[in-house]
């Protein structure tokens, strides 16, 4: 299994039960183009999230983050937007699933979620389950990844990864 660190800032700390409507409002769905999706991203409830965001910063949320309807477009949002990972307390099941398959990282880490705030400096080990913040000694654990969901996120996402694998084969 190969190794993910991702190092960045903490973006944004979002409360318990953040939507897939919150995220990405449901009158953008006509919207196609993934790329485009970001324009859109937590407009409603957090526009300041978009304004200010960084490639490569990290959104932290609470328990049920993504909930709602299964709208895959929440996560294009999120990741077109260049955050590097979501750390929450829990995700919904099929914004996790969409989000491994779009090439986003999203990590269960209530520990982590507890402690950290918008401003840290923090690295992420995906595939061994660890976040500390920039300098310190001591990590907070998350659940680790499955193998096969590191690999998916190493390649870009489910369609890069099958892209890949059938053009060796």
């Amino acid at each position: 299994m190969s190794s993910m660190i991702l190092r960045g800032r903490v973006a944004a700390k979002l409360p318990d039960n953040i939507d897939t409507d919150i995220i990405y409002p449901g009158r953008y769905l006509n919207i196609t183009d993934r790329e485009k999706t970001p324009e859109h991203l937590f407009e409603l409830a957090y526009p300041e999230i978009k304004a200010n965001l960084k490639p490569g910063e990290f959104i932290v949320g609470g328990k049920n983050f993504g909930c709602g309807s299964s709208r895959e477009q929440a996560t294009a949002a999120i990741k077109y937007a260049g955050v590097g990972a979501v750390i929450a307390v829990s995700f919904a099941r099929i914004f996790f699933r969409n989000s491994i398959n779009l090439g986003l990282p999203v990590v269960v880490s209530p520990a982590a979620v507890a402690h950290l705030e918008a401003g840290d400096e923090i690295e992420i080990d995906l595939a061994s389950g660890r976040i500390a913040k920039a300098g310190a000694k001591d990590f907070y654990s998350a659940a680790p990844l499955d193998p096969r969901a590191v690999e998916l996120l190493n390649a870009g996402g489910l369609i890069p990864y099958l892209k890949k694998k059938h053009a060796a084969a």
